[in-house]
């Protein structure tokens, strides 16, 4: 069973009792479709004949009892079509976004957000119809054999023109389902690349209004659109091709069995009614329209679901299982290792101890691997060997709660998570104590609902939205990371919020990444990292008397 087919039927079980209720309906349905044209030739005859035994109005009552419940069944299986796609579309979407935060961050990286965005909500849409697609599936096949009983019940000669007709059809099927199937999955793809390139050209609006690049941009992201036209209509043509060959063989069955009827009818075997009767079973069981469009849905779905299954196929980051102990923040680096795609080096055998409530600068030239490192001491990447530990327990083992809890990042460009400003400075917690310490609580004073002021559409500078994402980060209980963090700062604001960060108050162990000298000259001790190797761990006053040390800082 391929990792398609296996969502699939997750999908069928996410939409709950809805499935088997559509399947009852589905079958009533058809039921009541194949009843009613014996009941009809039943009324004909009746009237035909006049007998007192079997009044015409009596089979008309039925008549019309069928077609309440064709119409009573039709419109519940259309609801609960709606509500089984609903439950399983939503299920799907839970299940695809926390599988995509469990993710390493460079699987999901390599990634582009937009085709990601593209399957969360297209091709998950179209996979969440598994359930009423699969009843579908199962139920379209009950008119053309219901009709090919009833033919045969009232003539074997009928039953036997019936069945070239559905050979026929098979054969059209099958066919539709091969061509359609590769047409649907390229143009989701074509579809994924377009919205990845747009997502991108989105985010650096303003660099490419800056560098007037607008009309190249325009061609790279649609430059997919050549490969999104040639597989649309290669599916169009394969849907009017059916539609075409359907049209054609439809009317031919219903004359074979109009033909077949009448010599029946002149010989005897058959009566007015039955056979108009036949007339109407050959009408249904010929109908080729639900069986394309069943057809064509399901080859959607299991597109959709292919398509989410290669998300959903990628390994997650094992969760541990451990809550830190009683500690101060140490942390220790043992033999860490972090390569790139092609096995080439980024950190090589970083061995680093950082004692409970020590402050570190991380320092080195652009390139060196210094926002690699303090990634690797958080664990927004594991490394390729080695090992780090807080508090003596190593990262991997802790669970995210209690990692979440422990350790917390303030980035120079930082993403600011939530419906208001309170809920992405404090997570859930007070933010007010956390924007002081930033300096921020008096930006948000002035905002319109201050902290309940919502983020969509909300204007920053970058010094403002900088210090939002360092309040945040200050949550931390144990262990601060601050990667560039006061890069977008006034002088001012950035003495501030430095001497906060760097005062003998904070007992959390706080690793920043620094480009000034004077935040090295302020820090415990330094780690000098070169060539993603940790050259040296001292005092800065200590690593002064070393030329190229300084020279770090003259670049």
């Amino acid at each position: 069973m391929t990792p398609a087919d296996r969502l699939a039927l997750r999908a069928v079980a996410f939409a709950g009792w809805w499935t088997p209720v559509l399947a009852v309906l589905a079958v009533t349905e058809a039921a009541a479709q194949l009843a009613l044209p014996a009941v009809l030739g039943r009324a004909v005859d009746a009237a035909v004949d006049a007998a007192p035994q079997s009044p015409p109005g009596r089979w008309l009552a039925v008549v019309v009892a069928l077609v309440l419940v064709l119409i009573g069944a039709r419109a519940a299986h259309d609801y609960g079509t709606g509500a089984a796609g609903a439950r399983s579309v939503a299920a799907l979407r839970h299940a695809l976004i926390r599988h995509l935060f469990a993710l390493d961050p460079r699987t999901v990286g390599r990634r582009p957000v937009g085709d990601l965005v593209g399957r969360l909500v297209g091709q998950v849409a179209d996979a969440g119809q598994a359930a009423p697609t699969a009843v579908l599936a199962g139920s379209v096949l009950l008119p053309p054999l219901g009709s090919l009983v009833a033919l045969t019940l009232l003539d074997p000669w009928l039953g036997l023109t019936f069945v070239v007709g559905l050979v026929l059809l098979a054969v059209l099927l099958r066919r539709f389902v091969s061509e359609a199937s590769g047409a649907v999955a390229g143009y989701q793809r074509a579809q994924g690349d377009l919205a990845g390139r747009l997502v991108e050209a989105l985010a650096g609006a303003r660099t490419i209004t800056a560098a007037g690049t607008a009309g190249h941009e325009v061609e790279r992201v649609l430059a997919p659109l050549p490969e999104l036209r040639r597989y649309g209509l290669r599916t169009w043509r394969v849907l009017a091709g059916a539609a075409a060959r359907g049209a054609l063989l439809n009317p031919l069955l219903q004359l074979a069995v109009v033909a077949v009827g009448g010599w029946s009818l002149s010989a005897g075997r058959l009566t007015p009614g039955e056979l108009l009767a036949a007339l109407q079973y050959a009408t249904i069981g010929a109908g080729l329209g639900a069986a394309i469009a069943a057809v064509n849905t399901a080859v959607r779905v299991r597109a959709g679901c292919g398509r989410a299954a290669e998300i959903l196929d990628e390994p997650p980051r094992p969760p541990g299982g451990r809550d830190l102990p009683p500690g101060s923040g140490r942390l220790e680096l043992s033999g860490v290792e972090v390569r790139d795609d092609a096995g080439r080096p980024l950190l090589d055998r970083v061995d680093l101890r950082v004692p409970g409530g020590t402050l570190l600068a991380v320092v080195g030239p652009s390139g060196a691997g210094k926002s690699l490192l303090a990634a690797v001491a958080g664990r927004l990447r594991d490394p390729d060997a080695g090992e780090v530990r807080l508090d003596g327990v190593p990262l991997p083992e802790l669970t995210p709660t209690a990692l979440g809890r422990a350790v917390g990042y303030g980035f120079e460009r930082p993403v600011l998570v939530g419906d208001t400003v309170g809920a992405a400075v404090g997570c859930g917690g007070d933010p007010v104590p956390l924007a002081r310490a930033a300096e921020v609580d008096d930006v948000v004073q002035r905002l319109p609902e201050r902290y309940r002021t919502p983020l969509a559409g909300l204007a920053l500078s970058g010094g403002e939205r900088q210090r939002l994402g360092l309040a945040r980060a200050l949550r931390a209980e144990r262990l601060l990371i601050l990667d560039d963090a006061t890069s977008s700062l006034d002088t001012v604001t950035e003495h501030r919020v430095v001497d906060t960060l760097t005062g003998r108050d904070d007992r959390r162990t706080r690793v920043v990444v620094s480009h000034r000298v004077g935040t090295a000259a302020r820090a415990d001790l330094v780690a000098w990292v070169d060539g993603g190797r940790v050259r040296s761990v001292a005092p800065h006053r200590e690593l002064w008397d070393d030329p190229a040390y300084r020279a770090v800082f003259r670049s």
